[in-house]
């Protein structure tokens, strides 16, 4: 549950960092910066609220592997619900929901001892 907490709270800055880039960068822009601004906010998050870990060099580094994967993840979701026509305020709901599930699978490995 504090992951889908901590997940919904990424994806609300995603989301609102996204919709205010769009008034002066591309779209594409947006949501990368949108994601990285929240990578770094869930970070913390999920370390101290999600798994009630103390930061460390093995967390970070897990962290930051497996939020490669889902950048990668985002980006190639995103770029084919804008081929398919999905609205483009609709289409990161549809992304994260999908990359959250598997983010939650690998970071599950990383936190575990």
């Amino acid at each position: 549950m504090r992951f889908v907490l901590n997940g919904c709270f990424a994806a609300a800055i995603h989301y609102a960092v996204y919709c205010c880039c769009q008034f002066f960068l591309e779209v594409n822009v947006s949501y990368a910066i949108g994601y990285l601004v929240s990578f770094v906010v869930n970070y913390f998050t999920t370390t101290y609220f999600t798994f009630r870990k103390q930061p460390s060099w093995r967390h970070f580094i897990g962290f930051c592997g497996s939020h490669g994967v889902n950048l990668l993840l985002h980006v190639l979701l995103f770029w084919c619900m804008m081929q398919l026509g999905v609205n483009r305020f609709i289409a990161p709901f549809i992304v994260m929901g999908i990359a959250m599930i598997i983010q939650f699978l690998i970071l599950r490995v990383v936190y575990r001892k």
